[in-house]
């Protein structure tokens, strides 16, 4: 039996009177589940009967089979319970009046994995915003972090690189759940909404994703395992250069290169800046994406103590070994990047241009990092606030 009771099975085992005479939406996807990998869909549609009545998607898919970003999603009729899901990553991010129109309060079930880009809790936003507006109620079925609550990593977003993958100055590893953060930007930011969380039983900010006893299911096509989630923090850094973050392999962000790789020279950079993993030189080649068929030099992670790992900086380093062993191979990724046409894709990842031209310089990364303590000290002391869990 799991340890840990998700939101989704406290709101079925004691569901709230008030709720009972509502029409539901629900946002979700295939990682919406019970401990018995039944979806919420189903659960919520037989435990008030008649009234779900609309369901929405995010990105990748309500079936979360779009492998990448700005592949979109049409509305569609969900075959097993014959409702309208909107696609709320297709033609529009932001609900319409005509998508809120069929329900009274909106339920929110997916599962975030703790980083600032992973675009869910943006999704989520517009749907905070868009209740606000059309007076509908949100009701979060909070799920863990994965990636656990304790440690936080990373520069906050700066206001000049705001876009669908960082809407607040949050840092990249934020140590909230789902339902905390979305607390945190209706609160502190100002939305306002008439929302709701519904906490986990049995969550502490110690536990890993593996601690929980909970079934994992794939948030996305490219994050197939905890470990994935683990690195992802700083691994998603390659979605902005020509180097394959391993999409197209089975073990995305595990995996990184390139064909252009010497992977002695860039382990020989690392020495000692690898607290908790370690890089195991392979060569792998993927079947889509970045390199597709081409064989790629390049490093599995291997993380050994998550609490001494810290991906985003680990990243930063790895990235900085690459730009300086490689800098007449190795490119940023040219725009466009989840609807942003102009600015570099790296920029709008890192969410602050001014670090990476640091990293170009070669300054070291441990000197970039001491840069953003006081914001990231400031962030910590006004997510605090917002903790549902110990």
């Amino acid at each position: 039996m799991s340890k840990v009771q998700t939101g989704l099975e406290r709101l079925i085992k004691a569901p709230p009177n008030w709720l009972k005479q509502k029409r539901i939406g629900l946002l979700s996807n295939p990682a919406s589940v019970n401990t018995r990998l039944c979806h919420a869909g189903v659960i919520i549609n037989q435990r008030f009967p008649g009234k779900l009545t609309a369901l929405y998607s995010p990105q990748h898919g309500y079936f979360a089979e779009k492998q990448d970003n700005m592949m979109e999603s049409d509305h569609m009729i969900d075959p097993a319970l014959a409702l309208p899901v909107y696609s709320l990553y297709g033609k529009t991010r932001i609900p319409t009046a005509e998508m809120l129109e069929p329900i009274d309060v909106l339920i929110v079930d997916l599962q975030d994995v703790g980083t600032r880009v992973y675009t869910f809790v943006y999704t989520v936003s517009y749907c905070l915003e868009a209740a606000k507006r059309f007076d509908k109620k949100v009701v979060i079925l909070d799920r863990p972090n994965p990636i656990g609550g304790l440690q936080i990593e990373g520069n906050c977003l700066a206001a000049e690189c705001e876009s669908f993958v960082g809407r607040y100055p949050t840092p990249m590893r934020h140590g909230l759940t789902i339902g905390e953060f979305c607390n945190l930007i209706n609160g502190h930011f100002g939305i306002d909404c008439d929302l709701e969380v519904v906490p986990i039983k049995g969550w502490k900010r110690s536990m890993y994703f593996k601690n929980t006893g909970l079934p994992w299911v794939a948030p996305s096509p490219n994050l197939p395992t905890p470990n994935s989630a683990i690195v992802y923090p700083g691994q998603v850094l390659w979605e902005g250069t020509n180097v394959s973050e391993g999409r197209g392999t089975t073990q995305p962000f595990e995996l990184f290169g390139a064909p252009y790789f010497d992977t002695h020279k860039i382990l020989s950079t690392l020495t000692d800046k690898i607290a908790g993993a370690i890089l195991r030189p392979v060569v792998f080649e993927p079947t889509s994406n970045k390199w597709c068929g081409q064989p790629c030099n390049g490093f599995q992670i291997h993380v050994l103590n998550p609490f001494e790992f810290c991906p985003y900086t680990s990243s930063l380093n790895f990235l900085q070994a690459v730009l300086l062993h490689h800098k007449d191979q190795f490119q940023w990724k040219s725009p466009p990047y989840e609807y942003e046409f102009a600015r570099l894709p790296i920029d709008l990842i890192i969410g602050d241009s001014a670090i990476r031209k640091r990293l170009e310089n070669l300054e070291p990364v441990d000197q970039i990092a001491s840069s953003w303590q006081k914001q990231l000290d400031e962030f910590m002391e006004i997510s605090r606030k917002y903790y549902l869990y110990s």
